[in-house]
């Protein structure tokens, strides 16, 4: 609501003046950071098979890059099962709740989809939430992209053999995107209703 706003020159960027700005707001953080984690940081291959855990606003954007990539199966991951029929406006075409099984997600997973799925993306913060997401990747070739800001004491432990088994870790910040070249092109996404939000 202020008149004048002081930022730094690296987080300003020019974006249509026809976008409504109501609209693509939301496209700053939240969005552009689960959109890009997908598609520039887990590089999903068409017909792969794509966890997402956490169906809130970065979750969604994460299911619909993989949607956008041409995953086949995408699988959200939520506690609240309210979140699962707007998931599916994004592209989740599968969801699990943890509470309705008796056995660790990351086994549930493995079940469903022939040993672990292609990637996983984690957009929750908690610490639970990211270890089942690197555990439920395939072995050999599966990546797991941590999104979420965990608690500062908070500890990553997993068995060795998962790292040796080659799966992958990745983190990322902003989904590698840089803002002021990266933020236009999602608000041409948008305008081009290439992008729901």
């Amino acid at each position: 609501f202020s008149e004048y706003t002081v930022m730094h020159v690296g987080c300003v960027a020019k974006i249509n003046p026809e976008a409504p700005l109501d609209k693509v707001c939301v496209l700053s953080c939240g969005i552009s950071t689960g959109l890009s984690a997908t598609i520039n940081v887990a590089k999903p291959r068409k017909g792969s098979t794509v966890a997402i855990f956490g169906l809130g606003a970065v979750g969604l954007a994460a299911a619909e890059g993989a949607r956008i990539s041409g995953a086949s199966r995408i699988i959200g991951i939520d506690l609240n099962p309210n979140r699962f029929e707007e998931a599916k406006k994004f592209g989740c075409t599968e969801f699990i709740n943890p509470k309705d099984h008796d056995k660790p997600v990351q086994q549930v997973l493995a079940e469903m989809t022939n040993g672990g799925v292609d990637r996983s993306v984690e957009c929750t913060g908690n610490i639970h939430a990211m270890i089942q997401a690197f555990e439920c990747v395939h072995d050999g070739w599966g990546v797991a992209v941590l999104v979420g800001v965990p608690h500062k004491d908070a500890e990553f432990k997993t068995h060795p053999m998962n790292f040796l088994n080659e799966r992958t870790l990745k983190g990322t910040f902003f989904g590698n995107y840089k803002p002021r070249t990266d933020l236009p092109n999602v608000v041409e996404m948008y305008m081009k209703k290439e992008l729901e939000v």
